[in-house]
């Protein structure tokens, strides 16, 4: 089964996309569920799920939140997450029962190593990052004995499943939380990809209420 566990929409300050569509096009491209992550915030995935018809797709309602050592993934969650330091928000997600996940490890943060212990899983696959910081989040995956999970990091409908999770069952949350998933894909256009959303996000900023 492939997931792909990192997807933005119009939430996020810098993506157009709509929740609906973005269920469309996974279920398209023969994924078999999918983590809306909008930057802090869970109204992208509350609306995603809710325009889910079900049966064989699962739509994992989640956020992705800036702090101080870089960005972390909620996935499972509720409600929305108030913190923004790091041991903050980790314990928010723990306490909805959600799973932590350390993003792009070595995109931003300065020595992810030492924060593997706090989360729950790596995310050892990111489409919109370079492939040697692919190649180093997966060492690290494997060296710090967690899951490893993988994600587009879409903000265009064109990256939906380029970065994936795989895992066996039908029941991911499952899978997740026994460490039984492995991140992988293929590296979009580093530039191209951040300065679309760089455009996007000047846009939005030009134009109250666009998007």
């Amino acid at each position: 089964m492939i997931a792909d566990l990192h997807i933005h929409t119009r939430y996020s300050h810098d993506s157009f996309m709509d929740p609906a569509r973005v269920v469309r096009v996974a279920r398209m491209r023969g994924l078999s569920a999918i983590a809306v992550t909008d930057h802090n915030t869970i109204r992208g995935g509350l609306l995603a799920r809710e325009a889910n018809p079900g049966g064989d797709f699962e739509v994992i309602v989640g956020a992705e939140i800036r702090t101080e050592y870089g960005d972390v993934l909620g996935l499972f969650l509720d409600r929305e997450i108030a913190a923004r330091r790091f041991d903050d928000v980790v314990e928010e997600i723990h306490a909805q029962g959600g799973l932590a996940v350390l993003a792009h490890p070595y995109r931003r943060y300065p020595s992810p190593e030492r924060l593997a212990g706090r989360v729950d899983l790596i995310e050892g696959f990111n489409s919109r990052s370079r492939r040697q910081a692919n190649a180093l989040s997966m060492r690290f995956g494997r060296a710090s004995g967690k899951g490893t999970v993988g994600g587009s990091d879409a903000h265009t409908y064109a990256e939906i499943g380029r970065g994936v999770t795989i895992y066996a069952g039908n029941e991911i949350e499952k899978a997740l939380r026994a460490g039984q998933t492995a991140g992988e894909g293929r590296e979009s256009n580093y530039y191209v990809v951040h300065g679309l959303s760089c455009g996007i996000e000047r846009l939005k900023r030009l134009v109250p209420g666009r998007g």
